[in-house]
């Protein structure tokens, strides 16, 4: 992974958001629990600022519509639709981001079950 210089921890521990950009691409990092995550700053709902949002409940909130992200996987909350994430690395106070987005093919709505004919069926 080629990683990137993001921000200090001591920067995201007050307010546990910030907006920071990486190669070339606006990321919101949070803080929650302990852990540093990267989410894509701009919303594949209504294209709102994650980073204006809130933290609820160890999810992130979109101050547009509210719908709720996973910060590890993207994935929104009873949608299809998934926030694209960036790996994370901190060492000491320095938080490096990975520039290239990981967008998770998670489904909200599971697949219908599927009966397969041939050899062995019943």
């Amino acid at each position: 992974m080629s990683w990137v210089e993001a921000a200090s921890l001591r920067e995201l521990t007050r307010r546990r958001r910030k907006l920071v950009e990486v190669g070339g691409q606006q990321v919101a990092l949070f803080l929650i629990e302990g852990t540093v995550y990267a989410l894509r700053d701009v919303c594949v709902h209504k294209q709102r600022q994650l980073s204006n949002g809130t933290i609820l409940h160890g999810r992130v909130i979109c101050p547009g519509h509210q719908w709720s992200f996973d910060p590890v996987t993207g994935q929104a909350e009873g949608q299809t639709e998934c926030q694209p994430t960036y790996a994370v690395l901190v060492e000491g106070d320095v938080i490096y981001v990975d520039p290239r987005p990981r967008v998770s093919k998670v489904s909200a709505v599971p697949a219908p079950a599927v009966a397969v004919s041939g050899e062995g069926s019943v």
